[in-house]
């Protein structure tokens, strides 16, 4: 049986152009450049901005006043996101949309205001690690069969240099696809030859092979070289445990001979493939704003002087309004009408984004400053516990939104190059009743570390009784987990003769 019942129901969308919003607002500025260049190419009405109007529009901008806001774009606090405005008109004017230009005068200070682009010599193209080997592996008198197999061996190398997938898989496959006629002998013998390349080690299979083939093809003290060989061979384990005690007694040595028989070690690569040549993806981080110190105030600006500045093709918007003061016209010419409005809304809410997104990145980072003023003035021992609300509570934004803007961006400021994440961290309560972070408690960790006496360092019990004396209460396991977040091995593997 069929009822009609109502209901009444409280339902929250947002609109495409909140959800634009919200996507740029994520981005990064490597990223925001990448989409910028995106939707130029999708959008025939925006237009990107020659350098010399672009800085033509900063020096009218500048004229301003600095509270002065765009009138088509406003931020709502009340609800869970925030809205862009939608204040289309019926008449489209060329004024209105062809200096859209950021006006906020305090933003550009040190990013537009007389900092000129230098030209920057190119820096020379650097052999991969890949290439390195490759073109030593074609100095070698072999059969085009162990040519692939070497290309193979090298094609596998992990980021440190290791080849960690087995020999006999990679022969086995060759030998099935590529029909290539290879022995497990000849490969082991070639994957030696691979060993000796430059840097010294690489190929190996762990890091007791990649030592001892560095040993063997070293030339330091013979004497000291076969006690550092007969170790990594017999005592591996206690050396990587740090067990010098079991070592010197099962080899006979004095403190001193197997102090520089462990020191001569430590002068090895590790990670051979690391570090001496230009690896295939480099890892840059390019901060999206800068904090810089001028007198006893911090300027703030955004790090988007390479981003594309966009604006409204005039061409395309006369064409717009010519066919709308058209009485009669072709339904062709409505077509076209049709798509050039819809371009132009897209093109109007994404510039309305941009700026938008700016505007609330410099807002979240100015309150970020504010709170973590001390920080930025003295360091990371001055860090404060701060969460999300409470720069949400400060600037009147959702916690989403202060998360969206966090996640992926960095700041560089004097005191070095700072993800925004690492601004926002827990604290307690000392004796003396000051809240400190807890990043303030790792770079105390790390500090008594690092004074430790490296013949008997301090547990993680000592370390915590040490915290404690300065008022700092907190448990061993607390120091455990801090201590393993830092990187800093257990006191028996930070041991040294």
């Amino acid at each position: 049986m069929l009822s009609l019942n109502q209901r009444l129901s409280q339902l929250q969308k947002l609109s495409p152009q909140q959800i634009q919003y919200q996507k740029l607002l994520q981005l990064n500025t490597l990223s925001l450049e990448q989409r910028i260049k995106t939707e130029l190419e999708l959008n025939p009405i925006l237009e990107e901005t020659m350098l010399d109007d672009y800085e033509l529009e900063m020096s009218q901008d500048e004229e301003k006043p600095q509270d002065e806001q765009p009138e088509d774009v406003s931020v709502e606090s009340d609800g869970d996101e925030e809205e862009v405005a939608d204040t289309s008109d019926d008449e489209f004017e060329l004024e209105d949309f062809m200096n859209d230009g950021d006006s906020d005068t305090e933003n550009d200070y040190y990013n537009r205001n007389g900092d000129e682009d230098k030209t920057q010599p190119v820096a020379p193209l650097r052999e991969t690690l890949n290439e390195h080997l490759t073109r030593q592996l074609y100095l070698l008198d072999l059969s085009e069969d162990l040519f692939a197999l070497g290309e193979e061996v090298i094609g596998n190398l992990d980021e440190d240099g290791y080849l960690k997938r087995d020999l006999k898989s990679i022969v086995d496959e060759l030998n099935m696809f590529q029909h290539v006629d290879v022995s497990i002998e000849k490969a082991e013998s070639l994957l030696k030859k691979i060993q000796t390349f430059d840097p010294v080690g690489i190929a190996s299979r762990n890091l007791q092979e990649c030592l001892l083939i560095q040993i063997r093809n070293s030339s330091f003290d013979p004497y000291y070289s076969y006690l550092a060989e007969h170790l990594l061979t017999d005592y591996f384990s206690d050396f990587i445990n740090k067990r010098f005690d079991a070592i010197q007694k099962n080899m006979n040595l004095t403190t001193e001979t197997l102090r520089s028989t462990i020191s001569l070690i430590h002068k090895l690569n590790p990670k051979p493939g690391e570090g001496n040549i230009e690896s295939d993806q480099a890892n840059q981080i390019t901060p999206d704003f800068i904090v810089e110190k001028v007198d006893d105030n911090f300027i703030i600006s955004l790090n988007d002087r390479h981003v594309p500045s966009v604006t409204i093709s005039s061409t395309y918007l006369e064409m717009l309004n010519s066919n709308k003061r058209k009485r009669n016209i072709s339904n062709r010419e409505k077509e076209t009408h049709k798509f050039l409005r819809e371009k132009f809304e897209s093109a109007k809410w994404f510039i309305a984004s941009i700026q938008q997104r700016r505007e609330t990145l410099m807002k979240i980072m100015r309150a970020i400053v504010e709170k973590q003023y001390a920080f930025f003035e003295f360091g990371a021992k001055a860090l404060r516990p701060m969460i999300y609300k409470d720069i949400a509570e400060e600037i009147g934004m959702d916690i989403s939104t202060i998360s969206r803007v966090v996640n992926g961006k960095y700041v560089q400021s004097p005191v070095g190059i700072h993800e925004l994440k690492y601004f926002f961290s827990e604290g307690l309560s000392t004796d003396d009743g000051e809240e400190i972070s807890n990043k303030h408690i790792k770079e105390l960790i790390k500090e008594i570390c690092d004074s430790e006496s490296k013949n008997s360092p301090y547990s993680d019990d000592k370390i915590a009784e040490l915290l404690n004396e300065k008022g700092i209460h907190i448990a061993r396991r607390t120091v455990a987990k801090y201590r393993e977040q830092l990187r800093i091995p257990v006191a028996r593997l930070r041991k040294e003769l």
